[in-house]
């Protein structure tokens, strides 16, 4: 029991150094920039030995890499929530609410999504890791146009794979015009209404 009992202290302490490397990086990479980001500057920040860092990770693109994920795994949140739609309405009413989360979503983590986009233009692990996460999310579009089709409320001439791609590039022009600052002339509920009614007159009957 006692052994027990010291594994999981020493499993605690780990979790909660990644964490604090972690919560570093992200302040460090905000304030930087990714290019002039260093590790000794996140170690610094966490307060942790020069080694630590490197039992966690393998450098500071592993590090962005990790935190990419975990950022990007909230917008995931909203592409999961569950979509069993019975009419067009609904469908719309479901998938405008899912656009309007995820561009939200952008402009509240706008700080990190900046250091990404850096990151992607530069590293060949991040622009790999953002290559990844966008097939996540296109299979899992695919995966609602199929349901529609079966249903009967999509043309099922369509190519889901396609479509899906449309849908989720458009979505992510807006999300990186909205971390550039660029969509100053339109409302984010307005941008999610209007690329939504787009969408749906395309592919739903």
């Amino acid at each position: 029991m006692d052994r027990k009992k010291t594994i999981d202290r020493r499993h605690m302490r780990s979790v909660a150094t990644r964490q604090k490397i972690l919560q570093a990086a992200r302040e460090v990479f905000i304030r930087e920039g990714f290019h002039d980001t260093t590790v000794t500057q996140i170690i610094k920040k966490a307060g942790v030995g020069y080694g630590t860092a490197y039992v966690y990770f393998k450098g500071k693109d592993d590090i962005l890499i990790t935190l990419m994920e975990d950022v990007m795994g909230q917008f995931y949140q909203i592409a999961e929530l569950s979509f069993f739609p019975t009419s067009k309405e609904e469908a719309q009413r479901m998938i405008q609410s899912q656009a309007y989360s995820f561009l939200k979503m952008a402009e509240a983590e706008r700080d990190m999504l900046q250091v990404f986009e850096q990151a992607i233009g530069v590293s060949q692990a991040a622009s790999s890791k953002w290559a990844e996460i966008r097939e996540r999310f296109i299979q899992r579009i695919s995966q609602d146009i199929s349901y529609s089709q079966r249903k009967g409320l999509a043309r099922t001439e369509l190519n889901p794979e396609v479509v899906a791609r449309g849908w989720f590039f458009t979505n992510e022009m807006y999300l990186w015009d909205i971390v550039r600052g660029h969509h100053r002339k339109c409302s984010i509920e307005e941008i999610a209404w209007t690329i939504t009614v787009v969408y749906m007159e395309g592919l739903y009957r």
